[in-house]
């Protein structure tokens, strides 16, 4: 009798603990949805025998879904299309816009033997397949069972982006793709790809090859960091570029996942690849040019383009070209960090400024920046530009990227231009995430992840205001100075990628930094484990307290 208790007993502990296990999915989903409720009605099982169900509109997702699937728990679904509903055991993805009701909006509901999935767009079925495999282990089983919930989901801010710079350093065309699989997961859904620097030109242009045999090409890159006296380089050359044929492939790999990619051609500073390739593009034509070793070029090295007829005919040319290949609503042209010395050096530039009735070099600026969305406005394309491009008098058709703090922000949105928020405190990612000495490598500053965590798109003095709708979201920035490798770059961005999501997706009345950091234990860092990713396992002993 005493033995059968004790049996029991073991019996009943492990049932509860099964429960629990079970209960704790939708409770660690991050980010965190805005709605779940638990349901009455017995977990719904999943084996090999079941299936993934689908409208004919979905079938990139259901083939998404399903290689995710067997990726985590090694459980291969068949797929059949029927967007209305199972006839067996399954998942179906079912379009829906009657029960979903906003932009990106998804409502997933686990009961009564199935699975429901129900989204009016590509977006919102893929962050309902995110939240999906939150309900499953990670690790492969035989069968599965998913808690009976309905969650009812949609993001905070319409604009969730990340950025990458591939110009400093090139990554191979696998970690981009892996990059992008990081952010679907994340429900980011737009993909920064900063294609041209003075480090290099990284997208071929067929109209103009030189940009990718000469511009594509460093002889050297600087050893340590930036302020070490005396700089040291190396004497490898570095370099490449991705295909359009590449490029093609990574949108079409980003449209399944629900993800844009809005490529970035830096324009009019940041220009020393350009002026490497075709000094006559330059201020000083009659000279040969390298492509940058080093980093920092502002005021301290040529790098801009001058207002030439030959300089404007490769303007249009290049982003029409661009603009054909990305889908994208937007093409970014950068415009910040436009050292004006080398026009003011310039007799030809100032000739142009007087000519053109331009009221100084910001004027010119502004011309630069017009002159290429009116290129980009007839492929009925958008600009998005850093927020120095505002130092002139610009159309408000342009969306300002804004890097520095409220007040920049709160002056653009003043002006009636939408904005994306993208603060170098604390959403630049190249910052140090920790103050150990021993720390590797970055630029400088400190963005802790208790920081990135508490970040609000929307400045305090545009709260309560009108101006507050022109505030699309926010981004975060990852500038590869110091990322020579894929490893360094995960590294740098988890988790604070991680936290970025969930600012900008759940409702700021539910966040809590410590259940934050309790369903990043849980959840996602054994998902990083699991992905092979490098992460900043310190994160929890730095704090903005500990400056």
């Amino acid at each position: 009798m005493k033995n059968t208790l004790a049996f029991l007993g073991c019996l009943l502990c492990f049932v509860l603990l099964s429960r629990s296990t079970q209960a704790q999915y939708a409770a660690n989903i991050i980010p965190k949805p805005q709605q779940v409720h638990s349901l009455k009605s017995k977990p719904v099982t999943l084996s090999s025998d079941s299936r993934i169900y689908y409208d004919a509109r979905f079938k990139p997702q259901a083939d998404y879904l399903r290689q995710l699937l067997q990726e985590q728990t090694g459980l291969n679904l068949s797929l059949e299309a029927n967007g209305k509903g199972a006839r067996k055991s399954g998942i179906t993805l079912q379009f829906d816009t009657v029960t979903v009701t906003k932009p990106e909006m998804y409502v997933l509901e686990s009961a009564n033997g199935k699975v429901t999935l129900k989204a009016g767009s590509v977006n919102g079925v893929v962050y309902g397949i995110q939240s999906l495999l939150q309900l499953f282990p990670v690790q492969q089983a035989n069968k599965v069972q998913v808690e009976p919930v309905k969650i009812v989901d949609f993001p905070q801010h319409g604009y969730r982006g990340m950025h990458l710079d591939v110009s400093r350093h090139i990554f191979p065309l696998s970690f981009v793709k892996k990059y992008i699989d990081y952010l679907a997961f994340h429900k980011f859904n737009n993909f920064h790809w900063h294609l041209s620097d003075d480090q290099g030109w990284r997208i071929e242009i067929k109209s103009y090859p030189k940009l990718n045999t000469v511009g594509s090409w460093r002889n050297a890159t600087l050893i340590g960091h930036f302020k070490d006296k005396p700089a040291r380089y190396d004497s490898t050359r570095y370099g490449g570029f991705y295909t359009q044929e590449q490029v093609k492939e990574v949108i079409a790999y980003a449209k399944v996942r629900g993800i844009n990619i809005i490529p970035e051609i830096d324009i009019p500073g940041h220009s020393r690849a350009t002026i490497a390739a075709y000094p006559e593009f330059s201020t000083r034509p009659d000279t040969t040019w390298n492509v940058a070793t080093t980093w920092g070029m502002y005021n301290r090295q040529n790098n801009v383009l001058a207002p030439r007829p030959e300089t404007f005919k490769f303007l249009k040319a290049v982003f029409e070209e661009v603009a054909d290949l990305f889908p994208s609503p937007y093409i970014h042209i950068g415009g910040d960090e436009c050292s004006k010395m080398w026009w003011k050096a310039s007799p030809q530039a100032q000739e142009f400024i007087k000519q053109h009735n331009l009221k100084d070099e910001k004027g010119l600026q502004t011309y630069f920046v017009e002159q290429v969305a009116g290129y980009l406005s007839a492929k009925g394309k958008k600009v998005i530009g850093w927020h120095e491009i505002l130092e002139g008098d610009l159309d408000t058709s342009t969306v300002v990227m804004n890097w520095a703090g409220d007040k920049e922000g709160t002056a653009a949105a003043m002006r009636n231009h939408y904005v994306i928020m993208s603060p170098g405190k604390p959403l630049y990612f190249d910052h140090y995430q920790t103050q150990n000495p021993n720390d590797s490598l970055a630029i400088h500053g400190y963005n802790p992840l208790d920081a990135v965590y508490n970040f609000s798109p929307v400045p305090q003095a545009l709260q309560g205001k009108p101006q507050a709708k022109y505030i699309l979201g926010a981004q975060a920035n990852v500038w590869t100075e110091y990322m020579g490798s894929p490893a360094k770059v995960e590294y740098m961005v988890f988790p604070r990628m991680t936290a970025l999501s969930e600012a900008l997706w759940s409702d700021p009345g539910q966040k809590n930094f410590d259940d934050f950091k309790r369903r990043l234990e849980q959840n996602v860092i054994p998902r990083y484990k699991a992905w092979g990713s490098s992460y900043c396992t310190d994160y929890a002993n730095w704090t903005l307290d500990a400056q």
